[in-house]
């Protein structure tokens, strides 16, 4: 329990966590009331796993009981700094290991905020153990890892909230009842989504000793083993395909599922991608430089564009979607939307939400994203209604499945250069059995793939 003198910042936390289950509850929302505190894990103790734990300290008291991470350094500093903002005071028990820590604990959730190749295994090893998740973006990366956590899921009974927060942004929500929803675009029939931004990390760093401070063979888990040149952390795991999907599968996966929010958009008819390395030849990079991949439905193509260098199309939009309806279009980003009518009528605009006065321990956070900070703790209050209420969360893992997939669908198009019509129900490519064959990657033993086990 807290002392009766509050320093500042358990003041100003306990006051942030006030406001936000304040507009909880004007929202109609209702929340279980005199709940035990929920017991909380984390794996992958990072920047943007800690990130995501704190805006749910935010809005909850949780009991954050336990974090994982496989560098040491990582895993003493989030102890100390989650114990700054638990209301407890208390630090979790640390590990390194997050297959002990699901055995040693009992947790009723646990948030995931690991490199995207361990993202399948440790979401289905949690829901086993009996957690609830947060699971961060890409679900997986190949496509039966992802349908194998929703298998799980499903047959758990477990609430798996994606960390695809666009559908708790603010802004976006307003533009999908404004706009979308009230028919203002008319007859839609194409859409673009884009990233320009420079963040392939490359080069070529000499291979060195792997540091005391950390587990590389767990960090590796099932993916390919690569020689030690330097700390993945920060980026440099993400510029490899051994470990993720690319910029598609990063930045795009954001924006196809925001379309497909605001547009009520399942599984595309098919897929179709080309690319490569066509600019940045000079370091160890995998993933692609360049990349256009076009999502076929009945009457709309959804085309998405991605290129590491040069300028952007649109300076305004560098990372964005635009929706072209005969009667408008709409441009939207993480910082704003924008209608553009056809003939006469009214554009409307509508910028990002901050929360920075009621939330003022976000400004003294290192390498906080203000501008998502809010969408992310409507995205934790989202998934506790679903945990306490029982239905699905905005961001449902079925969601995160189709969207993930689509992306490693549209990689693997590149890849064989040709278009794949995937069928979810048989869990195939339709009459392409070297694409189906590619829908599996192979683990690096003894890791089982979970559609082994």
């Amino acid at each position: 329990m807290m002392n009766n003198q509050l320093n500042r910042r358990q003041f100003l936390q306990r006051a942030g966590a006030a406001v936000a289950l304040s507009a909880w509850e004007g929202s109609g929302l209702s929340m279980t009331a005199n709940l035990p505190a929920m017991r909380v894990g984390l794996i992958g103790a990072g920047w943007y796993g800690k990130s995501d734990l704190f805006r749910l300290l935010q809005v909850r008291d949780v009991d954050v009981a336990a974090v994982c991470d496989v560098d040491r350094r990582h895993l003493q500093e989030a102890g100390k700094r989650i114990s700054e903002r638990q209301v407890s005071r208390k630090v979790p028990t640390l590990y390194t290991d997050y297959r002990k820590m699901l055995a040693d604990q009992k947790l009723d959730l646990v948030l995931i905020g690991s490199p995207d190749h361990w993202h399948a295994r440790q979401a289905i090893d949690a829901m086993q153990a009996g957690a609830h998740l947060y699971l961060q973006k890409p679900i997986s990366v190949d496509v039966l890892e992802g349908e194998a956590i929703l298998r799980y899921a499903r047959a758990l009974n477990r609430k798996v909230q994606v960390g695809t927060q666009r559908r708790s942004t603010a802004h976006l929500i307003d533009a999908k009842k404004r706009i979308v929803d009230a028919g203002l675009l008319g007859k839609i029939a194409h859409v673009e989504m884009c990233c320009y931004y420079h963040m392939r990390q490359n080069g070529n760093p000499p291979l060195v000793p792997v540091p005391d401070f950390l587990d590389y063979e767990l960090w590796t888990g099932p993916a390919p083993l690569r020689p030690y040149d330097g700390l993945p952390h920060g980026g440099w795991w993400r510029t490899f395909m051994e470990y993720g999907n690319g910029i598609t599968g990063d930045m795009g996966m954001h924006m196809f599922d925001t379309v497909r929010w605001l547009l009520g958009l399942k599984w595309p008819t098919r897929i179709h991608a080309t690319g490569g390395i066509y600019v940045q030849k000079d370091g160890k990079s995998t993933i692609a430089d360049t990349q256009t991949a076009l999502f076929e439905y009945a009457g709309l193509n959804c085309v998405w564009q991605h290129r590491t260098w040069g300028t952007p199309d649109d300076p305004e939009y560098p990372w964005a979607f635009i929706i072209y309806g005969d009667k408008g279009t709409l441009k939207g980003s993480v910082m704003k939307y924008e209608f553009i009518p056809v003939g006469q009528g009214e554009p409307i605009k509508k910028e990002v939400l901050y929360e920075k006065e009621k939330f003022p321990a976000d400004l003294q956070e290192p390498r906080i994203e203000l501008h998502t900070a809010p969408a992310t703790r409507q995205h934790m209050l989202d998934l506790l209604s679903a945990i306490e209420q029982d239905h699905l969360p905005v961001a449902d893992i079925e969601e995160g499945y189709i969207s993930t997939a689509c992306c490693i669908l549209a990689n693997l198009s590149m890849q064989l250069k040709r278009p794949l019509v995937y069928d979810p129900q048989q869990k195939k490519c339709v009459d392409d059995v070297e694409a189906t064959q590619l829908l599996r990657r192979p683990y690096r033993s003894p890791w089982k793939h979970p559609t082994e086990t």
